[in-house]
């Protein structure tokens, strides 16, 4: 005995629902419609490469990168003296390495300040999670900080008193 191959029940165009919803045809193409695009004169003005640091067309090295993101992810180990000797042995042969450095020593040195004073409130309780709030502030930021200088690009810290510029 052979089965007959399976074909779909005939629709019945009188029946609800007979046509296709709407959303379930055949997917749309990808991209933008055509004419679309960044309006002209606009991108990156000539003579200026993308790269953030460096001249021209010249990027960081690699172990300026490294030192970037160890300044920033010294403060799980050295605090305050971590950025402070990587700003003072970098700060004049890598632009990079230096901005990094400073940026997470004017931060380290910020959450210091903040940590004094949390630690005078503690006194009247809110000191206790001020001192939370500045760790968990401090550990995230500095992740986030280190990924921008993996990555490569500037980062700035928010509500940082800037020392060192």
């Amino acid at each position: 005995m052979t089965v007959p191959p399976y074909e779909p029940p005939p629709v019945d165009p009188t029946q609800p629902g007979a046509t296709t919803p709407p959303g379930y045809g055949p997917p749309p193409a990808y991209g933008p419609p055509p004419g679309y695009g960044p309006p002209p004169g606009y991108g990156a003005a000539p003579g200026y490469g993308t790269a953030p640091y460096g001249g021209q067309g010249q990027g960081p090295r690699p172990e300026d990168t490294i030192w970037s993101v160890l300044a920033h992810l010294s403060i799980f180990v050295f605090a305050l003296l971590g950025p402070l000797v990587i700003y003072l042995v970098f700060k004049d042969s890598s632009p990079m390495t230096r901005h990094h450095a400073a940026e997470a020593l004017n931060f380290h040195l910020t959450l210091l300040i903040a940590s004094i004073v949390a630690g005078i409130l503690v006194i009247v309780l809110i000191g206790f999670v001020l001192l939370m709030g500045l760790f968990v502030y401090g550990i995230v930021m500095a992740i986030i900080a280190a990924v921008a200088a993996g990555n490569r690009q500037p980062y700035r810290y928010p509500l940082t008193i800037r020392f060192v510029s």
